[in-house]
């Protein structure tokens, strides 16, 4: 482990929760087993999360319907539900297949317009923050952007404002190119700061918990998901010379693939049950 100084800041950037959400996706996901939490609080331990913070955010996900509580005896295990599922298969989508970046535009622009009346401000806050979160951005008015195919459907659906919204796919024309859309819609030099700001933390000889593989694994994944999931994934061609990015995917594979084999062996130990 790294000194006592620096273990509480090795997580300092990340919730409990999102470090959560990284050690169920690398370890429980696709496995029907839950896990005793003395052995969850021992692996937040190695990040300098404390046992209080643990057992908040355990309690906090299972009354979300993101855990499910199985009781053995006097000992606690908590597993997936459905629903942690889902979103742990788009997070490692995320990681795994899209990407940070994206070579393999086809040209074309998911559009959505949409015009709420002005006492429903809260759902026009969470139809804003679904579209952020699936890669949108505001080109004007009520219309945002993103480019290539989008499932606008899967993203939107749940807030029940179909008759609100329209959704189209398109290629700028005329008087407008998609260079131009790129430089509208969306804060470049932001997304581009976050990926050198990665690179700061973990493109040196001593990352973050460098002497722990398994909490260097889960805080490494955390940071990258949180990367790319705030990353709306322009298309490469457009993006400035020496695109950050690509440095950054480098290094998360490379570091990714150093700590994996001792990550695996330390969670051999983890207390388990079969559901």
């Amino acid at each position: 482990m790294t000194s006592d100084n620096d273990e509480p800041t090795a997580a300092a950037s990340a919730r409990p929760q999102s470090l959560m959400f990284s050690f169920l996706g690398i370890y429980v996901l696709d496995r029907e087993v839950a896990v005793y939490s003395g052995s969850i609080i021992d692996v937040f331990a190695r990040l300098g999360v404390s046992e209080e913070a643990v057992r908040s955010t355990l309690a906090r996900m299972t009354k979300r319907g993101l855990l499910a509580r199985h009781r053995r005896g006097r000992k606690a295990y908590f597993g997936l539900t459905p629903h942690a599922a889902e979103v742990l298969e788009d997070g490692r989508r995320r990681v795994r297949d899209t990407g940070a970046i994206n070579r393999d535009w086809d040209g074309t622009w998911t559009l959505v317009g949409f015009t709420l009346p002005n006492d429903r401000g809260s759902a026009r806050h969470d139809l804003r923050s679904r579209l952020t979160w699936a890669g949108f951005a505001p080109l004007q008015g009520g219309l945002w952007i993103a480019a290539g195919s989008r499932d606008v459907v899967a993203a939107l659906a749940p807030l029940g404002l179909g008759d609100h919204i329209t959704t189209l796919r398109a290629r700028p024309t005329g008087l407008t190119d998609s260079a131009d859309l790129v430089r509208r819609a969306f804060d470049v030099e932001a997304v581009a700061a976050r990926y050198r700001a990665f690179l700061e933390r973990w493109d040196t000889s001593t990352p973050p918990v460098a002497d722990d593989d398994l909490a260097c694994q889960i805080l490494l994944h955390t940071d990258w998901l949180q990367l790319v999931r705030q990353d709306p994934h322009l298309p490469a061609e457009h993006l400035p010379e020496h695109w950050p990015a690509i440095r950054a995917e480098q290094v998360f594979r490379l570091l990714d693939q150093k700590v994996a084999p001792g990550a695996r062996a330390a969670a051999e130990l983890l207390d388990e049950i079969e559901l």
